[in-house]
């Protein structure tokens, strides 16, 4: 073979070759990351979301928390890089008291930067339905067990589960020491924002960073493709959180996910990819300028929650308003003659308080043996402030003088901060003249001014228990003695409150009633009708088909019927007040409603008593208030919130408020209450939510089963108070904030045997000087014996207080940018000066 033939082969054999290995190589895959994707960080959150309790009991999350806690930290012993998430105070509190070895490793860990320490709080609450006060001891107890058990508090607010999320939160969570906030709901499609990342601005102008996650707390697979799906989000920033782990039941990342998310961030064009905690997330973009600000609250997400299981919702107000009464009264003795303050007592009932608001406890979404536990919980809180309450009036009263063996003596006590008149019933042993036109009785105070009472049925009927009803002229945050005796036979007082079967009236107010029970006020002052077609507190039945949360409902339309067919009955007609009982029906329920007149009031009291058997439905009390152009405002968290009248349903606290245009004035109705959350506005009709008649923890796309049996919720009697008051001007002008107090406060009330005392029949320990500022707590301070004092801007205004603590000698003057809450620590030793401090007393 020539050479050239050979160079030739030799040059064939080349190129085939080369062609075959061109064939067989196999084809470049395309990154699926986009190009931009290395500029971006993804933080990934390892946690463990923890239902305490769901759909199991709290005893079951307990254990849970437990087995999560020793996983995660098995983890980090596995994976250097691996950190953790976790909040919930109750969480730590429970690993330390089972297991003090492993507490020891989690304060390693939190040390070392490793596990994220979030919430601040004893839970992951409902913020909707818990008062400020009580949000406010969330962080208060909470942080302290972060402190005691880690060794710091925590800088992040975390509630990504919770249904939604009250706009005074960033206040509150700022007061606390934790400058950022995590949550999850509501999601994309239930509020539009500018962006997931957002400055969030509070009533009162306090801002927080906060993040809403995007997808979901507990990403556990897929997740390669959930990073591609984040870095599709228009975001400020290019920085996002990415949580992972088990959750609900807990259990947290696993080893697969952790593997998965250390081989993704080796690919080739994909994002930094960074284990971490939220609190280096929030640390690291803390500098970005270009966040939008969302001066909103965060609604709606699952609107049933403000009215499913009315037991809790009743039981929580009057615990809040229990407590807060009982740390007062147990202070004021304390200081004025030497009572032990139970301030253990008081931390341990807040602290079963906090634990009933988890979100899925409050919203009533947990299973039926929850509101058992709760019933105890709530009654535990009752009657710690109930103890606290009386023996220390007890203490307080035994030296006021009681001296006429002839009389009886009951002294009254004010727990706010302003004169107010309260309304006292107390029943006591007498017998009435024969004669119902004349009175044997005189009440008086400790100048001897008679106070104008009247008498009504006790509350048994061995001998003769009778009512004694009054109100009683208080001093701010004091008390008053009142004596009543017997008197010869006179004619009782005129009266200026009348009643008829079908009508009430006073100088104020005339209320006439229909058949179907309605309502017409006729307000005489403005000479005009309050509600449009004279027909007031409807009780309107609307289907209800959806679930125990009320998932993707926003407002609820469709009538089905009305409460009706009323009868009449007259239960009082006397000097100071008149009743009327109104009993209405609808299917197998059936309610009874006393309303109320007093003399001279402006406004009318209802007390309901329901007997609830319907399912899958709605009962809303209607009041279309005859104003052009209405405007709500709803009480929320120590404050307030003005929303559209688009029918919506809606969180609020105590009381609701319509007002708009009548003849070129500003005129309006506001309905307090003091056990129901859940409202709405549709143009001029104002509602409020009484009962839902949902199955426990239905949640959709599961459906009801016609052939199988449900446990339902509310079924049978529940009670609860309204108050009416319609108004010319504003619901500020109307003082409605100090009449919600007013309402759902306890009125402390003491007999009185026969004694010596050297103390005055009257006094004054405590006043602030301007409507607008309400002292909303006055306690011990948790370390130490400092007095504190809490209290914020009501109406939305800026204002300047002097608050005279005559309790201590001493005067203290401030200014108040609108819905401000300051929290002030007064030494009750030594002559420290009054200082401003958090609501963790620091």
């Amino acid at each position: 073979m020539s050479s050239r033939l050979i160079r030739w082969s030799c040059f064939a054999i080349i190129i085939g070759t080369l062609a075959f290995g061109l064939r067989t190589l196999p084809a470049q895959t395309p990154s699926p990351w986009p190009p931009d994707a290395p500029q971006h960080k993804l933080y990934v959150i390892g946690n463990a979301h923890i239902d305490i309790p769901w759909l199991w009991p709290w005893t079951e999350a307990m254990n849970v928390g437990l087995s999560t806690f020793r996983a995660a930290l098995d983890r980090m012993n596995e994976y250097p890089d691996f950190k953790f998430t976790a909040s919930s105070a109750i969480l730590y509190e429970w690993a330390a008291s089972a297991d003090p070895a492993m507490m020891a490793e989690i304060r390693k860990r939190v040390a070392e930067g490793r596990w994220g320490v979030v919430g601040g709080w004893m839970v992951e609450p409902d913020v909707n339905i818990p008062n400020g006060e009580s949000l406010i001891r969330q962080g208060l107890y909470g942080q302290r067990i972060f402190q005691q058990l880690v060794g710091r508090t925590s800088k992040v607010g975390y509630n990504p589960d919770s249904f939604g999320h009250t706009g005074t939160l960033p206040q509150i969570l700022k007061l606390q020491g934790m400058s950022d906030y995590v949550f999850m709901r509501p999601g994309a499609h239930e509020k539009e924002l500018p962006a997931d990342v957002f400055w969030w601005q509070g009533a009162d102008g306090t801002r927080v960073l906060a993040h809403r996650i995007p997808m979901s707390y507990g990403l556990v697979r897929d997740i390669q493709q959930h990073m591609l799906e984040y870095l599709k989000l228009e975001e400020p920033t290019n920085s996002m959180m990415f949580f992972y782990g088990a959750g609900d039941h807990g259990g947290g990342p696993a080893k697969e996910t952790i593997n998965s998310i250390t081989e993704i961030s080796k690919l080739p064009g994909a994002p930094k990819i960074i284990f971490s905690t939220p609190e280096r997330y929030f640390a690291d973009i803390a500098g970005g300028t270009n966040y939008p600000v969302v001066d909103d609250d965060l609604q709606h997400h699952s609107v049933g929650c403000y009215t499913a299981m009315s037991e809790i919702k009743k039981d929580n107000r009057t615990a809040e308003a229990a407590l807060v009464t009982g740390e007062k009264m147990a202070e004021l003795a304390n200081l004025l003659v030497g009572f032990q303050y139970p301030k253990s007592d008081f931390a341990n009932s807040w602290r079963k308080v906090l634990l009933m608001q988890f979100h899925d406890s409050m919203a009533g979404t947990a299973l039926p043996e929850q509101y058992v536990v709760s019933r105890h919980a709530y009654g535990y809180a009752d009657e710690v402030a109930d103890q606290a309450i009386n023996l220390a009036a007890a203490k307080i009263a035994w030296q006021i003088p009681a001296t006429d063996p002839a009389s009886e003596y009951l002294v009254v006590f004010n727990p706010h901060a302003w004169p107010a008149r309260l309304k006292v019933q107390y029943d006591l042993n007498w017998r009435l003249p024969d004669d119902p036109a004349q009175s044997n009785s005189r009440v008086e105070d400790e100048q001897g001014n008679a106070i104008l009472h009247q008498w009504t049925a006790g509350q048994t009927v061995v001998g003769n228990r009778r009512g004694l009803v009054f109100e009683a002229p208080m001093p701010a945050f004091g008390y008053r003695q009142f004596r009543v005796r017997h008197i010869d036979p006179v004619a009782a007082p005129q009266s200026t409150v009348s009643v008829t079967e079908r009508t009430l009236e006073n100088e104020h107010l005339r209320v006439t009633f229909a058949d179907d029970g309605t309502i017409s006020m006729f307000d005489k002052d403005a000479n005009a009708e309050v509600f449009r077609g004279g027909a007031g507190a409807r009780g309107v039945v609307i289907d209800d088909h959806s679930d125990t949360w009320s998932h993707d409902v926003r407002a609820y339309t469709q009538e089905v019927g009305q409460f009706g067919s009323a009868t009449f009955h007259v239960l009082e007609s006397g000097p100071l007040r008149a009743t009327l009982r109104v009993r209405t029906r609808y299917g197998a329920s059936f309610m009874a409603t006393d309303w109320m007149l007093y003399s001279g009031a402006r406004s009318i009291e209802a007390r309901v008593s329901l007997d609830w058997h319907e399912h899958q439905k709605i009962l809303k009390f209607s009041f279309p208030v005859d104003v052009q152009n209405p405007v709500p405002t709803y009480e929320i968290a120590d404050g307030f919130k003005v929303r559209k009248a688009n029918g919506n349903e809606d969180p609020g606290q105590r009381w609701i408020d319509v007002a708009g245009d009548r003849n070129g004035s500003t005129y309006g109705l506001t309905v307090l209450n003091d056990a129901k959350y859940g409202y709405s506005v549709q143009d001029d009709d104002m509602r409020i939510s009484i009962v839902r008649g949902a199955p426990y923890a239905h949640h959709q796309p599961a459906k009801l089963d016609p052939s199988k049996e449900y446990i339902w919720q509310d079924q049978g009697i529940q009670t609860f108070r309204m108050i009416l008051v319609p108004h010319s001007g504003t619901w500020q002008d109307a003082g409605i904030v100090r009449i919600a107090e007013e309402m759902t406060a306890p009125v402390p009330v003491l007999y009185q045997g026969i004694h010596r005392g050297t103390r005055a029949q009257s006094a004054s320990f405590l006043s602030v000087d301007v409507p607008d500022v309400v002292v909303s707590a006055l306690k011990q301070s948790e370390d130490g014996n400092d007095l504190i004092i809490r209290c914020y801007e009501t109406d939305g205004r800026a204002t300047k207080a002097t608050l005279d603590l005559g309790l201590v000698h001493r005067k203290w003057t401030g200014s108040f940018h609108p819905l401000e809450i300051k929290t002030l620590r007064v030494p009750v030793t030594g002559a420290g000066s009054i200082r401003e401090v958090n609501v963790l007393e620091q």
